[in-house]
């Protein structure tokens, strides 16, 4: 019985970490942070160049307007 509770519990300290290690990594490279910008309208996006800090900036267009984009890592979006 003690072996059975002690194996459910490493299961679920298991389970916990590896969900904590596992997250959106879809701005991880230039096309998913191409891609989270395509989804708020913005078309024509070059120059896409990854910052130390793990954001993504580069040139984009929207509505006619071209402006300087960033994609921080956690998905939020800025224009200048």
């Amino acid at each position: 019985m003690i072996r059975l509770v002690l194996g459910l519990g490493l299961l679920a300290v298991a389970g916990s970490a590896s969900a904590q290690t596992t997250r959106n990594q879809s701005n991880a490279t230039a096309a998913g942070a191409a891609q989270r910008l395509q989804s708020l309208g913005y078309k024509d996006i070059h120059d896409m160049r990854r910052g130390p800090d793990g954001q993504w900036t580069g040139k984009a267009t929207r509505n006619g307007v071209p402006a300087t984009v960033t994609v921080q890592p956690q998905g939020t979006t800025t224009s200048r």
